[in-house]
């Protein structure tokens, strides 16, 4: 009887859709994890029915996400791995800090409460939500030349506007002002517990040529995690952008995570 692999949950952030996870759950099965990749709550099992019912994800927020993915992990049999791209990277952070994962990849994290500047780069794709105020509890898709700019601007213009085409989906604004505020807002759902001394490891992985979160903001995460003995490990890849988990360079990216685990004693 073969043994189950360890559990891996994938968790995507705005703008993609979960089934963009899809080469990471291969790479993964390959190394004997079992892997999944649900999708935010709201979201349809395509990208084509996500686009078509863009109410269906409209106001959700952070904790709307975290505790969405706290079930699924609370029906594992085993504490997983979790792995996630921006705000999936957020709640990554979020989840561990919780206890609820034996350890974590959050890539080009968003931006987590104490991270106290931004980088223009940044402000400039936030305020594609946080320019109108209706967005807060509504959903907001990217046009072709805002992709180009948060997630593609490393790329050529080819591969970027295929990666449009198949992976981009309407997502909540509510998370973008959730984090935009976070410093502002007591108990912020931004907040993640990183002074948490028994929680698994973690690998923060930043794009140095990132303009939606630009390396800056994943160092000044990490520093976040200071008062905390358990592990925080920093990996920058210095000419990737956002799209760095589904451009064509992304088994780089994924083959880094699997010798991390491995590295951090977790084979599949």
């Amino acid at each position: 009887m073969t043994t189950p692999g360890m559990p891996v949950v994938f968790i995507h952030g705005l703008w993609l859709h979960a089934s963009s996870w899809a080469p990471w759950e291969e790479r993964f099965r390959a190394a004997g994890y079992e892997p999944v990749a649900p999708g935010w709550p709201g979201t349809s099992d395509t990208v084509a029915e996500t686009r078509e019912h863009p109410e269906r994800v409209a106001g959700l927020g952070i904790n709307d996400v975290v505790e969405h993915y706290a079930g699924l992990i609370r029906a594992l049999p085993a504490k997983p791995v979790i792995v996630g791209h921006s705000f999936g990277g957020l709640i990554v952070e979020r989840l561990l800090g919780q206890d609820l994962a034996a350890a974590g990849i959050a890539i080009d994290a968003a931006p987590i409460k104490g991270v106290l500047k931004l980088p223009p780069s940044a402000l400039k794709v936030a305020s594609i939500a946080l320019r109108k105020r209706a967005n807060r509890l509504g959903a907001v898709s990217l046009t072709r030349e805002e992709f180009a700019y948060g997630f593609g601007n490393a790329l050529g213009a080819q591969e970027c506007g295929e990666l449009y085409d198949r992976w981009t989906v309407p997502s909540p604004g509510k998370p973008l002002f959730e984090a935009a505020f976070a410093n502002f807002v007591p108990g912020s759902p931004a907040k993640v517990n990183t002074g948490n001394k028994t929680r698994g490891p973690l690998l923060l992985i930043a794009g140095g040529q990132d303009h939606t979160v630009p390396a800056a903001i994943t160092r000044s995460t990490r520093k976040l995690y200071h008062k905390s003995p358990a592990i925080t490990d920093l990996q920058e890849f210095a000419s990737r952008g956002h799209s760095l988990t589904i451009d064509s360079g992304w088994a780089e990216i994924a083959g880094y995570g699997l010798d991390w685990l491995r590295q951090r004693a977790f084979p599949g």
